[in-house]
This record gives structure tokens, sequence and C-alpha cells, in this order.
């Protein structure tokens, strides 16, 4: 009996004390601290896409995107747009020419006057690094032209600007008559006021700059400031394509339907070492912004593919409907022998 109630009393201790090792936290476990965001069991929206809702969602973004893509076309539509390509008329280079354009239609001030470049990739990786953004904001960095490479000193001083950027300037100038009148291009504001007030100093000007043995584009006047060179500010935004617009001036001035403008052009950039091309532009505005028919037909393009689905699933909906829910589609249920 003793034997026996001693065994007995020895489990029941161990028992106890395994009881109060499964009780403690396990120091050296992996499990992660519970929560219910961690366990993805916090509530949630989970909606069932019914046919209806299907339907009636792609029916509302037919509704909104089509006006939108009509509406973008006909603006589109109002702008009116000359382009006239003049190197290959105005050769060689460093020369003068005169051409007559012709208004299409009635073209409402301001008219803005931009130059197109073709096949220019002024988004090369050598090309958009060599600058000295430090140079052009601040007088006292003027010697900071490590990046500028290869046109950073000239006659052994540095260059203001530096860089091939700033080089490369664009320089073909164009002069407007109408009838016996000069047409006044307005080149003030072309550029980004935030590039004139923050990336560009008002009291760093011109040095040394196109001063070496090869000569890239357009000289600066060495008594204003950058901040107010604004045809310089205007190309130093450098374009994401090898075609691409900048803008020269404005004409702030009606030209009415038939009028002929004489164009005097300053042929001096060279495109023809990179078969590129030039061309001129002058163009209007509506709310939208320049001539883009691309933005409207994107959006009549997915409007009509919308509604197109839409009647597709409502056909479909209402030939053969199913039953939301229906057990008898699970593949357990459609295959013989339950296989």
């Amino acid at each position: 009996m003793m034997n026996n109630s001693n065994a007995a009393s020895s489990t029941a201790v161990i028992g106890a004390v395994g009881s109060a090792e499964a009780a403690a936290p396990r120091r050296n476990s992996k499990r992660p601290k519970y929560s219910r965001f961690t366990q993805q069991e916090l509530p949630a929206c989970k909606p069932i896409l019914t046919p209806r809702w299907v339907i009636s969602a792609f029916l509302l973004v037919s509704v909104v995107f089509i006006p939108i893509g009509v509406a973008a076309l006909f603006a589109s539509r109002d702008v009116v747009e000359i382009v006239d390509r003049y190197d290959d008329v105005c050769v060689p280079q460093n020369s003068s020419s005169s051409k007559a354009d012709k208004v299409p239609k009635r073209m409402k001030s301001p008219i803005y006057i931009y130059y197109q470049l073709d096949n220019f990739y002024q988004n090369h990786r050598r090309y958009v690094k060599s600058r000295s953004d430090a140079q052009l904001r601040y007088n006292a960095s003027a010697d900071d032209v490590s990046a500028c490479k290869p046109e950073d000193v000239a006659n052994g001083n540095p260059i203001v600007p530096c860089g091939l950027i700033a080089w490369s300037l664009f320089n073909d100038t164009y002069q407007f008559t109408l009838g016996s009148n000069n047409l006044t291009v307005n080149k003030t504001d072309i550029s980004w006021k935030s590039d004139r007030d923050h990336k560009f100093g008002k009291d760093v000007f011109p040095t040394n700059f196109q001063n070496g043995t090869l000569i890239g584009g357009g000289h600066l006047i060495s008594s204003i400031p950058l901040s107010e060179q604004e045809d310089l500010i205007v190309w130093m935004r450098t374009a994401a394509l090898p075609t691409f617009r900048k803008l020269y001036g404005r004409i702030e001035q009606d030209l009415e339907a038939n009028d002929v403008i004489q164009v005097t052009l300053e042929n001096n950039y060279n495109t023809y070492s990179f078969s590129g091309k030039k061309m001129l532009v002058l163009s209007t505005t509506s709310w939208l912004g320049g001539k883009n028919n691309f933005l409207g037909i994107a959006y009549l393009t997915v409007g009509g593919l919308c509604f197109f689905l839409a009647m597709l699933f409502t056909l479909i909906y209402l030939i053969k409907p199913r039953r939301l829910g229906d057990p008898t589609y699970l593949s357990w249920n459609r295959l013989p022998g339950g296989r």
C-alpha cells in the first residue's frame, strides 16, 4: 500500500510539473506574436462581382470616358497649327532665307512659336549629366565644373555656363512680317517660372562662354544674368524624346485666314552632321493645350471598349443566365463519377 501511494504521489508531482511547463511560454519559440493584422483577421470588404455590378461598372466608364474623348478631340481640332520644315530649303548652314507661310484658319493670339528638332537625343546620359547646377545658381560656384567635361574650361578659365547642354544652345533666329508690318515676337516668360527663380541665379553672368576652339551653338550676352536668358533656360530643360519642340516666343496679334506671313530665317544651327531636321511651328492653344489627338482617341477607345463589353455581357446574361453560387458548375459536380 505504501509503495502504491508513493507511486501515485510521484505521478501527480510529475504531471503538475509537466502541466506547468506546458502553460509557461516557450523561450525559444519562433511563433510570431498574435495580432489580427498579422493573421489577416481584420474586417475587409469583399464585394461579389455579380453580372449586374460588372455591366453597370462598364457602362459607367463608357458614359464618362466617351464624352471626355469627344471634347478632347474637338478641343484639339480647334487648334490651328502651321508646321514648316526649312533645313532642306535654307542650305547651307549659316545662311539666310525667306519663306512664305499661309494661315489656313483664323489664329487668335497668343500665337506660340516653336522650333522642332528631329533625331536630336537630348536624353543621352553623358549629355544630360554635362552641367553644373550649383554653377548655374550661385556666383560663388563658378569653379564647380567637375561634371561639365569636355566643356568645362577654355583658355585655362572655367566656362559659365559649362557643359554640353549649354554649349549646344540652339541659335536659329526667326523674323516675321505681315504685309509691310513687322510682327513683334515676345520672348519673355517663355521658360518655367520655377526655373528662373530657383535654378538660375540673378547674380550669375556668362563668362568665357563659346571661347573654345569648337563653337557648339549660340552665344550669350555677358551683361545679362542667366535668370533672364530665357532661351538658355528653355534649352537647358532637356527633352525625353529625340523629336521635341521648344518654345521660341509668342506673337500677340490675331492672324486672319489666308494671311501670308513672310518668315526670315537665319539657319545657324548645324543639324546636317547627325541627319537631323528643323521645323518652325506656329500654333494656337485650347483649354487642353496644343494640338494632340492622342488623348481624345485614347479616351474614346477605352470608353468604346467598355461599352462593347457591357453590351456583350448583357447579351450573355439575357441569353444564357446562370444562378449565382450554383454548385452544379463545380468541377467535381460536372465530371462523371465525381472525378
